[in-house]
């Protein structure tokens, strides 16, 4: 079959990877000028590295990016290590990976409170599958429910907060499951970052015999004489079937008819977050006990009424050697907010001074002068939003439209947005399409 694939993320690379093994025909296009969306890198023109654009990392329970990683040869690439991950609590770092230890030594809450951590954490992780019946709860919810008000206003609200903003008490319980349920402590990454793993997926993908466009955004999804067609630059290709990979908003706009059918319409009702990351590189490092991720409490929606302009203090070099860097210290400032917040209007240098203004609070010695260079990426389609029962509201992957397949973000749900998830989702879609 001829087969179009749009968008060179994961889902749509590990989709071609088996499409083209088993010897169709498949051409990508990609609108951007490197494959890899939203796990995509950038390289300073010092570095040995390149670097995500938005923080990325693997668990060693990722089995699906594991096994492909692994049928390209390039297992020995790999690296976990384990790092440090804490919350910041009552003006200091306190470490907890979410362990039974961790948390029971390093929590400052009730003995009680912890008590019931424990219980409610291992019953997540290990006693229960149901994610069918945790969605039909909210997080806020079932939390308070198992954890009790003081673990949830403490550590969980804020980060629900954090990630959802305004609809934090909406969210279900299964997507907080899937979180729990799947991680593990040590993290990891390919040799030379992502974006070298995305580059050896994409050439491994041509040499099975797929071609790859960038700067080719597809314009419009048709149909003719019964065959799928797409529009690039004006031209018309007419394929046997076709993948979309592209968000609900980008899929409505470009495909023909979607918007009027069921489908179309479930598509138009999902909601979703924007994120944004400010990467600094610092001359010295900012968290000095070794944390490489930070959690930061939202107290509210409201970010002129937190303390904190951002949820997540990442400093990826106490994770990864700096040598990769050429020394430089790098620390992400990440943070979820509604596409017309104000952090997607500000400009680069408004946004990195506003983060910067409070990194003093982690190292009292930190002076601007740290900050060698600083970059801004944004994405508006970056978190779906999952409500109560919220697979009913997922459209399917096959559409209304004939031979048109679609799979975005919200597909992976009840797990999370990620990698791994989406090279699962891409590579039961060609399943699907070649069947």
């Amino acid at each position: 079959m001829k087969i179009g694939i749009i968008g060179a993320g994961a889902t749509g690379m590990a989709a071609a990877w088996d499409l083209a093994h088993a010897g169709h025909d498949v051409t990508i296009y990609e609108a951007g000028a490197e494959v890899g969306g939203l796990a995509a890198g950038f390289k300073d023109p010092s570095w040995e590295w390149t670097l995500e654009k938005f923080y990325h990392h693997w668990f060693e329970t990722d089995v699906d990016i594991l096994e492909l990683v692994a049928e390209m040869g390039m297992a020995d690439q790999l690296l976990f290590p384990r790092p440090k991950t804490s919350y910041w609590l009552d003006d200091r770092i306190i470490r907890s990976e979410m362990t039974p230890q961790s948390v029971l030594i390093e929590m400052p809450v009730s003995l009680i409170s912890k008590v019931r951590m424990v219980f409610a954490g291992g019953l997540l992780k290990y006693l229960t599958n149901d994610w069918e019946g945790l969605e039909r709860v909210t997080a806020d919810s079932w939390l308070r429910r198992f954890m009790g008000d003081e673990v949830y206003n403490r550590l969980w609200k804020p980060l629900l907060i954090g990630k959802f903003s305004s609809r934090y008490s909406q969210v279900n319980m299964a997507w907080m499951w899937a979180r729990i349920k799947t991680r593990s402590v040590k993290l990891g990454i390919y040799k030379g970052g992502f974006q070298a793993f995305l580059n050896a997926l994409s050439e491994g993908i041509q040499t099975r015999g797929a071609v790859i466009h960038l700067n080719s955004p597809v314009e419009h999804i048709s149909t003719q004489d019964g065959k799928p067609t797409l529009v690039v630059g004006g031209e018309t290709h007419v394929f046997d079937r076709v993948l979309s990979t592209t968000s609900p908003g980008l899929m409505l706009k470009i495909a023909d008819g979607f918007a009027a059918n069921a489908d179309g319409r479930q598509a138009a009702a999902l909601e979703s977050i924007g994120a944004l990351c400010v990467v600094f590189a610092l001359k010295q490092s900012l968290l000095t006990d070794g944390t490489y991720w930070l959690n930061l409490p939202a107290t509210s929606p409201d970010k002129s009424k937190s303390k904190f302009p951002f949820l997540a203090l990442v400093e990826h070099t106490n994770w990864m050697d700096k040598a990769h860097y050429n020394g430089d210290v790098l620390i992400y400032c990440g943070d979820y907010v509604p596409v017309d917040h104000e952090y997607f209007s500000m400009t680069d240098q408004q946004l990195a001074d506003r983060f910067a203004s409070v990194l003093p609070t982690f190292n009292a010695a930190f002076k601007p002068d740290w900050i060698r260079k600083s970059w801004v990426f944004k994405a508006p389609y970056a978190q779906p939003i999952p409500m109560v029962n919220h697979s009913k509201n997922i459209p399917p992957t096959r559409t209304s439209l004939p031979n048109v397949f679609w799979a975005s973000m919200s597909h992976v749900y009840p797990y999370d947005r990620g990698t791994n998830y989406a090279v699962r989702l891409g590579r039961e879609l060609a399943e699907e399409i070649v069947r």
